[in-house]
């Protein structure tokens, strides 16, 4: 009896090693401390940028590697973190508030290598350095913002449909609370409520004086308050953007906390401010017969009118009456326009904001309208020593669009170049929709330095447990040990190789799953190699036994690792942040320590023994 595997599987075999390979190997190059320049708005950043940026580096003295456009971005990398740094000041200084200036920690893996699709694996902030924050969002807040759009809404309805009623407001102890000066009014306001929001709450109350009490369900409180925490999140993520940030950790935590996780960011203070920042909207209407380019040259502006510009600089002349804030805005979403089939965005407002619209567009059909996108920082810059916080207000128009026709509660905004800039202007609108409360209720900062004690520990733990066990595999199984450890070898350039692939995070707990990992690979062959010893002292021959070891141990090897791996969902599923972490790491060495000691030492078994007959085993 021979043991042989056929071509094809061997042939798998061998190209799933080189894959691993390949895709592990990112992470054998470091990376390089940078400053990582982009433009505040959109455009693109030219080759003569690039020069400035490289004869500023010369004639400060500071020592950098290279300046390149990397990703439509210009990065300047150095040697060292120190240089970095200064770098850093240098550039901000030269380039202004045109430019958003980040430091980063910029990959050097091949161009050959990223153009087939290799990058290192993400490391968390625990390996990596950064800082961690965690906010918490004042959902409180958010109920109280959606009952005064109840209470905006009601009167516009009660008005049109002629109820009268005595006061509309919110009560003491939260809800809309509605007076009226007879039952007959209150019972037509019942009914028109009930068919325009079925799913408030309508109560009776007050004694003598005909009330109603309308309560948002159980159901609407929870809907609004996940709104909101989504809108902070999205809000978030804009301004984490800026930062120049490769992989940011935005994740909800519990009902009413976000986590923001910057690995790599190390401007602390400048972390904060982009965080702290605020955004809302304007909508106004353009100032028609006048030219903007002219205006823009000779600083002479017409009356009742305002200068703006636009994404790509072009200027245009804005009324000075705003029609509309953000703030009236409820929800936003991007699609397609039906009538001519171009990308569009749907927007819903309260009742307002609706009566707002409708009257500002009634009488101004076929003429233009634009989006004013306002954003305002605080930043903090060092004068005579000290540190002064310095509020900074940007204004751009995101849209200019026709009016098409009289604008009510819902409308939409046409005129968009794409599908993509429908989803960003609609991402825009709901982020400064609703700006719930944050405060910073805990905050940490992981040095550089720290991080790399983390990885050099976690690094060390895993090569003293890799070294221990192929040293006793080795001593006590022999030449079968010695085929064990190179499938354990190639189990760890697996689990790299994955990791990198999906582009997983590694944590300090990510290395102990590793390390849990590698002890447990070598399971499987201990069963294997312990069932092939049994089967040589009952006096089966050496192929029979290699057969009926791989065969006989199979089932308990996967149901050992079966039990394993639901463990380890189990604590993806309902773990967060370093327990997904180990959660991961340990699900993907179970997998593939399953491939390695199952068919990587059969086939390297199968090649030593499977075509002669041999009298006796190393084992």
């Amino acid at each position: 009896m021979l043991n042989q595997y056929p071509l094809w599987k061997n042939l798998l075999i061998a190209l799933i090693v080189l894959a691993a390979a390949l895709y592990a190997l990112p992470n054998l190059y470091g990376e390089d401390p940078a400053v990582q320049i982009s433009l505040a708005e959109r455009g693109e950043l030219s080759p003569a940028l690039q020069s400035r940026v490289e004869r500023l580096l010369q004639e400060k003295g500071v020592a950098y590697k290279s300046v390149a456009m990397e990703g439509g971005k210009i990065l300047a990398r150095f040697n060292h973190t120190a240089d970095q740094l200064i770098g850093m000041e240098w550039i901000r200084q030269e380039l202004g508030d045109r430019y958003i200036t980040a430091l980063n920690l910029a990959q050097t893996t091949p161009e050959w290598l990223r153009g087939m699709g290799g990058e290192p694996m993400y490391l968390g902030l625990d390996l990596r350095g950064g800082v961690h924050f965690l906010m918490e969002v004042d959902m409180d807040e958010a109920i109280v913002k959606a009952e005064e759009r109840y209470v905006s809404d009601l009167r516009v309805i009660l008005r049109k449909e002629k109820i009268r009623y005595k006061s509309i407001g919110r009560g003491k102890e939260g809800g809309v609370l509605l007076r009226f000066s007879s039952d007959p009014q209150r019972e037509q306001a019942r009914e028109r409520i009930k068919q325009e929001y079925p799913r408030l709450l309508i109560t009776d109350q007050g004694e003598g004086i005909p009330q109603l009490l309308l309560s948002i369900s159980e159901q609407e409180v929870d809907e609004t308050r996940k709104f909101a925490l989504q809108q902070n999140i999205t809000t978030l993520r804009n301004r984490v953007n800026e930062l120049g940030v490769a992989e940011p950790v935005i994740q909800q935590q519990g009902k009413n906390r976000i986590v923001v996780q910057l690995p790599g960011v190390q401007d602390t203070a400048r972390a904060k401010e982009i965080l702290g920042a605020t955004a809302t909207l304007e909508f106004r209407l353009v100032s028609e017969g006048n030219d903007p380019y002219e205006a823009a040259s000779s600083g002479r502006v017409p009356a009742g009118a305002l200068l703006y510009k636009e994404r790509d600089g072009s200027p245009v002349l804005l009324k000075r009456r705003v029609l509309l804030t953000g703030e009236s805005i409820i929800d936003a979403s991007s699609g397609i326009e039906q009538q001519s089939g171009s990308p569009a965005v749907f927007i819903t407002l309260d009742g307002k904001g609706a009566r707002r619209m409708s009257n500002g567009t009634r009488d101004n059909i076929g003429k233009r309208m634009a989006v004013v996108f306002i954003e305002t920082k605080m930043e903090t810059q060092l004068k005579d020593g000290e540190r002064i916080k310095i509020r900074k207000k940007k204004q751009e128009v995101i849209n200019v669009a026709v009016i098409r026709d009289q604008l009510g509660k819902r409308f939409q905004v046409s005129g968009l170049d794409s599908g993509e800039e429908a989803r960003d202007l609609a991402l825009l609108l709901r982020a400064g929709a609703l700006a719930v409360p944050m405060e910073i209720v805990e905050e940490r900062t992981v040095g550089p330095s720290l991080g790399q004690d983390n990885i050099d520990k976690g690094f060390l733990s895993v090569m003293i447990g890799f070294v221990l066990v192929l040293i006793f595999m080795a001593l006590y199984y022999r030449a079968f040990g010695l085929v064990a450890n190179m499938a354990l070898a190639l189990n760890l350039v697996l689990i790299v190789a994955v990791l990198s692939l999906i582009q997983a995070t590694l944590t300090l707990p990510g290395i102990a799953g590793i390390v849990l990992t590698v002890g447990m690979a070598v399971d499987a062959n201990v069963l294997i190699f312990e069932r092939i010893r049994e089967e040589l002292r009952t006096g089966n021959s050496p192929q029979a036994s290699i057969h009926a070891g791989y065969d006989k141990a199979f089932s308990t090897i996967m149901d050992a690792n079966v039990t394993t791996l639901i463990a380890a969902v189990v604590l993806f599923a309902f773990g967060t942040g370093p327990i997904k972490g180990f959660a991961v790491t340990l699900s993907i060495g179970i997998v593939t320590s399953m491939f390695t000691a199952i068919m990587g030492t059969r086939a390297v078994i199968n090649l030593i023994y499977g075509k002669r007959r041999v009298k006796a085993l190393s084992i």
